[in-house]
């Protein structure tokens, strides 16, 4: 993919380009659009893939020192880059992070015609486990992401259970994990979004109405989840297709939440195959 931006808002992005039909990849916290490197390969023949940079920790380019980094702050940031694009009929993919939800609600974007949900967090699973409610109370510490910066370094720590032990089967590769941690590592002002990001978590009673106003959304829902996944419950799977009006849930065996790292090619096909349907 070609690297672009930064945006207005300061997002830098990758984007195949071409005519095809636009798929936008959105990632989780303490990765980057590489996720989606596998996936993409296996689109980029017909689909157009764009894949912006959010800033949970691995983004090269900080925001500005005052952007606000909340959850719908970021739903309406990513709902800005679609249109800053000019980007129609988007089909919007996510996984682990689950801000997808947010920007196809009421008022987020009228330019998503498709919505792929890919073990994410959902209703008031914020933050995901016990992997994310300690990255929150880390962050919630002075210095607290320097230190997971620096601990991240160790194979054995990031490997752990309560860290991305549990969101990859298969373990996330050496050289593309340090592409993820290289800019939290170096860079204060990409630490300083990440901190921003995970100290502004919302109330249960606020996620779940968010949720309940995503039913609004009438176009296709596909929905991928792990069977096995560990951070993203099962039942959260069957109460979204039961949320949205025109759904799809399709398992994934062999997996944890990061089914772009550990089953890239069966999800590539069921994602070629919901797109072949819906567009």
């Amino acid at each position: 993919m070609q690297l672009e931006g930064p945006t207005a808002a300061g997002l830098m992005y990758s984007d195949t380009g071409g005519e095809g039909p636009v798929v936008v990849l959105l990632h989780g916290v303490l990765m980057g659009g590489s996720l989606w490197d596998t996936v993409v390969e296996g689109l980029g023949d017909r689909y157009r893939c764009v894949v912006p940079e959010l800033p949970f920790g691995a983004h090269t380019t900080p925001m500005p020192a005052g952007a606000d980094l909340s959850l719908p702050a970021i739903a309406t940031l990513v709902a800005e880059f679609l249109t800053e694009l000019d980007l129609q009929r988007v089909t919007l993919v996510c996984n682990d992070w689950g801000g997808a939800q947010l920007v196809i609600s009421p008022g987020g974007s009228d330019r998503v015609a498709n919505l792929v949900l890919v073990s994410c967090e959902a209703f008031d699973n914020y933050p995901p486990g016990a992997p994310g409610r300690l990255l929150c109370a880390t962050a919630a510490l002075p210095g607290g992401t320097f230190l997971v910066a620096q601990l991240l370094r160790r194979r054995w720590i990031r490997h752990l259970p309560v860290v991305f032990g549990a969101l990859s089967k298969q373990r996330v590769p050496e050289d593309l994990f340090g592409t993820w941690i290289g800019p939290l590592r170096h860079n204060p002002k990409v630490r300083r979004d990440l901190t921003k990001y995970l100290r502004t978590v919302a109330k249960p009673d606020q996620l779940l109405a968010w949720a309940d106003q995503q039913r609004s959304f009438a176009g296709p829902v596909l929905i991928i989840w792990a069977r096995e996944d560990k951070l993203m419950p099962s039942t959260h799977a069957e109460r979204l297709a039961d949320l949205f009006p025109n759904t799809q849930l399709v398992w994934i065996d062999d997996s944890y939440t990061l089914i772009p790292i550990d089953q890239p090619a069966v999800l590539t096909e069921h994602l070629r195959t919901f797109l072949d349907a819906h567009l």
